[in-house]
């Protein structure tokens, strides 16, 4: 039995699968790929980045046409768009900011008549950067005339703040050549010796940047021009210096130095009262209307004193005879009763004042014009030219003191501070001294106690003022 029986065969002994390790060269192999593959996805990727970048900048420096203009041609009136800056002019970014637009300066010479005003206005007529207006509220007291001087003192402020906007059409509301006649460039009060009136281009007669003083006679032959074209140049100039004679009180200016679209600077020129007194005396043909208008003004309120000296007469053969004139003398009370009051605000100056007015003394200016130029423009934020120096020295040595009223020239400037001293009575002296002794204490001119002294020309009258 035992040879048949067998045992079934043996099953196969099971697979064992075996993971060997790969070959070095094959692992490498793989390794290589991979980064190979990453560094070319990092190649497409910067190509397509480069692409969108060039587009980029494509589109903006060449902006596809549309409906819409492009922002840089947009009308002023449209709203503003967004800009980008083109790269090729990133390098503007890092330019300083440009500076911000210059102020204009406005300037008002605050004064009276005879005070030698219209020399002092020549400083700025002549001055190439300014636009100079010579007493344009004279247009004013033609138009409402006899309104006496404190009445039109609103008026006047009302025309000097159209005009420091350029807005020269306020000449027509007070144009007294008739209705439906329009005012020209001549036809306003001082033309005829106005540089920017009489210089190119509306008139090819002078040149503005040339300093020299206009003959009337050629100006008067200019074409008038329409007051438009005088307002286009008004807007050209940063500095703007108005003249006046008839603003009484500085308190009427203060709307105009508080605006702060204005931002107003007033000098206040004055001048021996005495001085101003004779030389009105000399010119009262010529301001007689105005000596009334003023001293209708006078309080009745008041008790004043009566005039001195009725007996007293200037050189007869050619002042056209007669006695001191009384409407001359009145006026004086009015004009230095107001300056006082003027001259008391400034020595307590209210904030609208500080750093916003200056005086100046005539007599100064004629003594040492160089150092008040300097002075005067340095307030203006003005530069004293050589040419400016030269003019104003030259306008202070002339040979005399000249005896016509109402032209500038060269004057002798030692006459021109002493010529009321042997032009007056000690009468009239006193007169004035009476009416001004107060405006006369704050500006530092001295009164005087004799005849003798007043004929006295080596002692002076002048000392330091008070402002």
């Amino acid at each position: 039995m035992s040879h048949g029986w067998r045992w079934p065969p043996a099953a196969p002994a099971p697979a064992v699968l075996l993971l060997l390790p790969w070959p070095p060269a094959l692992l490498s192999m793989k390794v290589f790929r991979r980064k190979a593959l990453v560094l070319c996805l990092g190649y497409v990727l910067l190509l397509l980045l480069t692409m969108l970048n060039l587009l980029d900048y494509k589109w903006h420096k060449e902006p596809q046409q549309c409906n819409e203009p492009p922002p840089a041609r947009r009308a002023p009136s449209s709203p503003q768009q967004p800009h980008f800056q083109p790269r090729s002019d990133i390098r503007s970014l890092y330019r300083p900011p440009a500076p911000p637009p210059r102020q204009r300066q406005l300037v008002y010479v605050f004064t009276t008549w005879r005070s030698g005003s219209s020399f002092f206005g020549e400083l700025f007529n002549q001055n190439p950067e300014v636009f100079f207006l010579y007493e344009p509220v004279w247009h004013v007291w033609q138009k409402l005339y006899p309104g006496d001087a404190v009445s039109l003192q609103g008026a006047a402020r009302d025309m000097l703040s159209s005009l420091y906007r350029c807005d020269l059409a306020v000449f027509q509301l007070y144009n007294t050549a008739g209705a439906g006649k329009n005012l020209t460039t001549l036809g306003i009060f001082g033309a005829a010796t106005n540089k920017v009136i009489c210089s190119s281009p509306l008139c090819p007669a002078y040149r503005k940047e040339v300093v020299g003083m206009v003959d009337d006679k050629v100006c008067k032959k200019c074409p008038p021009q329409r007051l438009s074209l005088l307002q286009d140049e008004c807007h050209k100039y940063h500095t703007l210096v108005i003249k006046g004679v008839r603003v009484f009180d500085l308190a009427v200016l203060a709307p105009l130095m508080q605006d702060p679209a204005l931002q107003l600077k007033v000098i206040h020129l004055v001048r021996d009262p005495r001085a101003v007194a004779s030389s009105r005396i000399k010119s009262r043909h010529g301001l007689i209307r105005e000596s009334l208008q003023v001293v209708r003004s006078r309080d009745p309120r008041i008790h004043r004193m009566p005039l001195l000296d009725a007996s007293h007469k200037l050189n007869s053969k050619k002042e056209g005879g007669g006695g001191s004139d009384y409407h001359a003398l009145g006026a004086m009370e009015v004009i230095c009763s107001s300056m006082a009051k003027t001259l008391q605000t400034a020595l307590r100056p209210p904030n609208w004042l500080k750093n916003n007015y200056l005086v100046v003394r005539y007599e100064d200016l004629v003594v040492d014009p160089i150092k008040t130029v300097r002075q005067v423009y340095g307030f203006v934020n003005l530069v004293v030219s050589p040419e400016m120096e030269k003019f104003a020295l030259n306008m202070t040595s002339g040979p005399g003191y000249s005896s016509k009223p109402f032209v500038v020239s060269a004057r002798n400037a030692t006459q021109a501070v002493s010529a009321w001293r042997t032009a007056l009575s000690f009468q009239q002296i006193k007169q004035i001294e009476e009416y001004c002794h107060q405006t006369m204490a704050v500006l530092g001119y001295e009164r005087v106690n004799s005849p003798e002294e007043v004929k006295d020309l080596s002692k002076t009258l002048l000392r330091k003022p008070r402002l």
